[in-house]
């Protein structure tokens, strides 16, 4: 061989070596996601808890940040301090706060493990070893992608970081309240049950069967209060409603609303949307008039957004006029990003009862979403006569 001939081989051989080390990425995925701390006070078993008619938990959504990757998130930094404030103004009263769930959309990218490592992680262990609390985290759209197909290998990627920073917080597959191999779940406390929904294949089959067979099988006389929360809204009036239907949301509309209408659903928390949007759908069955709210919640930290318009529901209410369907928009997001804070909602369960308080922070400190900052997820007995 030549020296020239040597020269090239020696050249080629150098030159991948050297473009791998100026690329800052490229190790990004072999960074094993860090695991959340387990809750210092978990939930207990379910069977446990059978007698708890009194307690809170925390709804809130969209946390990523603009500086994911690179520093813990600041805005979302901000919700944290309110939320283990609050934690700690009602440990010890009658309604203490018990878990937290957040309705997606963790960071930006959900399958760059640095972004969940560095910006993410450490935050939630401060709620679950400062606040001791259990953390519950619905799959949002950055988190696992909106690919449709569960073999998108985006998808894959991005769940099995959900699934490894999520292994000490949500029920083990080989468990009843789990999906295998789906960021699905649900789990029971006290009088309430809570199903989690990953809304980015709402329109997924397998998904849509369990969580029936879930809220089919429940003994209704314990669980009098149903929540399900999940990344999109099933209406809003925020950019990612308004005149534009996305897939999800149809799908949530189409396939979920009716069974949840079949099994009296209180409450969908959600976000997507990141402002604060509040809805109640009203309809009739054989037991009588019943409400469901669909409570908006993505002030967690991700830029906000605004008000953008009314959505068209002419079609949704059309088919659904067997039930009766009604739809009421209680309480609607500003139409400047400033109107629409940095927040997180307090949820007080009362029984058969439930009541919420949207609770602004930095700049949202005294904000009033109903001309209040409070709402009850009731509707008034008709006075008698």
């Amino acid at each position: 061989m030549n020296p020239r001939t040597r020269y090239v081989l020696l050249l080629l051989t150098f030159v991948p070596a050297f473009i791998r080390a100026e690329t800052p990425q490229q190790p990004a995925p072999l960074q094993p996601v860090q695991a959340i701390t387990r809750p210092r006070n978990p939930l207990p078993p379910e069977a446990a808890s059978a007698n708890i008619q009194h307690f809170s938990f925390i709804a809130y959504g969209d946390t990523r940040g603009r500086r994911d990757g690179e520093q813990v998130q600041y805005e979302h930094s901000l919700v944290m301090d309110g939320m283990l404030a609050a934690i700690k103004r009602l440990e010890g009263t009658e309604y203490p706060i018990r878990f937290v769930l957040q309705s997606g959309d963790a960071v930006v990218d959900g399958r760059d493990p640095r972004q969940l490592n560095v910006s993410f992680v450490p935050l939630i262990n401060r709620l679950t070893t400062e606040g001791g609390l259990p953390y519950f985290l619905a799959a949002g759209n950055h988190d696992v992608t909106s690919a449709e197909n569960l073999d998108s290998p985006e998808r894959i990627l991005g769940l099995r970081n959900y699934l490894q920073m999520m292994v000490n917080l949500i029920p083990p597959d080989n468990t009843s309240r789990r999906l295998p191999e789906y960021p699905a779940f649900a789990f029971g406390y006290g009088n309430t049950f809570v199903v989690a929904i990953d809304s980015n294949i709402a329109s997924d089959k397998t998904q849509f069967e369990w969580v029936k067979a879930q809220l089919e099988g429940l003994d209704r006389k314990r669980y009098v209060n149903v929540i399900v929360f999940c990344h999109h809204p099933v209406f809003s009036s925020g950019p990612h409603g308004a005149s534009h239907v996305e897939p999800p949301t149809l799908a949530l509309r189409t396939l979920y609303m009716p069974l949840f209408r079949t099994h009296h659903v209180k409450v969908i928390f959600s976000g997507h949307d990141h402002l604060f949007d509040h809805w109640i759908e009203r309809y009739t069955d054989d037991t009588g008039i019943h409400r469901m709210d669909n409570v908006v919640s993505g002030g967690g930290g991700a830029p906000l957004y605004q008000y953008s318009g009314e959505p068209d529901l002419s079609e949704y209410l059309r088919s659904n006029q067997a039930a009766k369907v009604q739809v009421q928009h209680l309480a609607k997001p500003g139409v400047e990003p400033g109107e629409n804070p940095y927040h997180f909602v307090l949820v007080r369960v009362d029984g058969e009862n439930i009541d919420i308080e949207a609770i602004g922070v930095d700049f949202g400190r005294g904000w009033q979403p109903y001309q209040t900052n409070k709402a009850s997820l009731r509707d008034s007995p008709p006075p008698q006569h």
